[in-house]
C-alpha cells in the first residue's frame, strides 16, 4: 500500500487517470493518452486528461452559454418546460454518457463532443440554417460552423484548440434525413464515441421533440404511429430507454464494436423520425413562426453586407477579420433568439411614442 501511494505521488493526477483509463477501457476506446492532439502544441494540464480539459473549455465558453437563449423547436415557448438548444445538448450528453459507460468507452470524449456539437446553432432553430444556406454564398450547415466556433470564434479569434478527435466529432455528428447509423467506413468518425454521439442526439431530439410537440398540443400521444408505440413504449421515458437498450446490447454483439441499432429497431427509429417531420417540423403550427422569423435573418444579413461601419459597430471590431460576408455570417449564426428579435427591431423598426396618459 505504501508503494501504491509512493508511486502515483511521484506522477501527477493527469497521468494517474490516463493509467487507469489504460486498464478500465475497451481495446476500441479512444484514450486520453493517445490524442491526435491539438491544432497548435500547448502544455498538458496536470490535472485533467486532454478529453476532460477539452470539456471544461467548452462549458466554459460563450458560445455555449448562448444556447439556452436558442430555439429548439418551439420559438420562444410560454411555459418553462420546453427545450431549448442548450437542454437539447445537456441531454444528448447524459445519454451519450450511459451508452458509452456500458460499452466501456471513454466517457469524458462522449461528452466533450456532446457539449459542443450544437454550437454553431443559428437562432431559430433548424429554418434558422436554412434561411442562412439560401443567403450566403457557399451555403451554410451548423456542424461546420459548430468547428468555426471552437477553432476560431471563441476566446476573440483565439478558438479554443481542442482535440482533433473531439473537432472530428463535432464535424460528423449531424445527419438530418440522412443515414442514423454511418456504414461505409469513409463516412466514419475517428472515434466510437463520435459515433455514440450521433445516436445519442436522434435518441434525444426524437423523444424530447415528440414532449414537447404533445406539450404544444400540436400532436397527442395517440397520433404517434401505432408500431412505434408497439415496439418503442407508450411514453418518452419507455421510448428512451428501449433505444438506449437496443443500441447498447446490438453494439456490444458485434466483435467490432460497431455502433448500432439492429435492423428492425432502427426501422423503427426512422419511421417515428418521418413522423416527426411530416406532422411536427414541417407543420405550419410549428413552421409558420419559423418563416416569419426568415425574414428577421434576411434583412439582417443583408444590412450588415451594405452597412460595414455598422456591423463593426455591432461587433466592436476595427476591421473584417475575414471576407465580410463571412463576418456577418458569424454574427448572425451566433445569435440567440431574443438578440436577433432586438436587432431587428432597434435596426428597422421605429422607436415607439412615449404617448401621456
Amino acid at each position: 500500500m505504501i508503494h501504491y501511494l509512493l508511486t502515483f505521488r511521484a506522477m501527477d493526477i493527469r497521468e494517474r487517470l490516463e493509467k487507469r483509463e489504460d486498464y478500465i477501457l475497451s481495446p476500441f476506446a479512444q484514450k486520453s493518452s493517445q490524442t491526435r492532439g491539438r491544432l497548435r502544441p500547448e502544455p498538458e494540464c496536470d490535472i485533467r486528461p486532454a478529453f476532460q480539459h477539452d470539456r471544461d473549455r467548452i462549458t466554459h465558453s460563450k458560445s455555449f452559454r448562448r444556447l439556452k437563449h436558442k430555439t429548439q423547436v418551439f420559438l420562444s415557448p410560454a411555459g418553462d418546460h420546453y427545450r431549448t438548444r442548450l437542454t437539447h445538448t445537456l441531454e444528448v450528453a447524459q445519454i451519450g454518457r450511459t451508452i458509452a459507460k456500458a460499452l466501456d468507452l471513454n466517457e469524458d470524449l462522449v461528452e466533450a463532443i456532446s457539449l459542443g456539437h450544437d454550437l454553431g446553432h443559428t437562432p431559430f432553430g433548424h429554418a434558422g440554417e436554412e434561411v442562412l444556406n439560401d443567403i450566403h454564398e457557399g451555403g451554410f450547415r451548423h456542424y461546420e460552423q459548430s468547428l468555426r466556433v471552437v477553432d476560431i470564434l471563441e476566446r476573440d479569434g483565439k478558438g479554443l484548440n481542442l482535440t482533433h478527435e473531439v473537432r472530428d466529432g463535432i464535424l460528423r455528428h449531424s445527419k438530418g434525413k440522412g443515414e442514423i447509423v454511418i456504414r461505409d467506413d469513409a463516412e466514419k468518425p475517428l472515434t466510437k464515441e463520435a459515433e455514440v454521439v450521433r445516436v445519442a442526439d436522434v435518441i434525444a431530439y426524437l423523444n424530447h421533440d415528440i414532449d414537447d410537440a404533445i406539450r404544444g398540443n400540436v400532436i397527442s400521444e395517440e397520433d404517434l404511429p401505432r408500431e412505434c408505440r408497439g415496439f418503442l413504449g407508450f411514453t418518452v421515458s419507455d421510448r428512451i430507454d428501449r433505444m438506449v437498450r437496443g443500441v447498447i446490447s446490438e453494439t456490444l454483439k458485434d466483435p467490432e464494436l460497431q455502433v448500432n441499432f439492429g435492423e428492425e429497431l432502427e426501422e423503427h427509429i426512422v419511421q417515428l423520425r418521418d413522423f416527426l417531420y411530416e406532422t411536427v417540423y414541417d407543420s405550419n403550427v410549428v413552421h409558420g413562426d419559423f418563416l416569419k422569423c426568415s425574414r428577421i435573418i434576411t434583412d439582417l444579413y443583408q444590412y450588415f453586407l451594405q452597412h460595414p461601419d455598422a456591423f463593426l459597430e455591432e461587433t466592436e471590431k476595427s476591421d473584417f477579420y475575414d471576407e465580410p460576408a463571412t463576418c456577418v455570417c458569424d454574427l448572425i449564426a451566433g445569435m440567440t433568439d431574443r438578440y436577433a428579435f432586438n436587432l431587428f427591431e432597434k435596426i428597422f423598426l421605429p422607436l415607439p411614442w412615449n404617448i401621456p396618459l
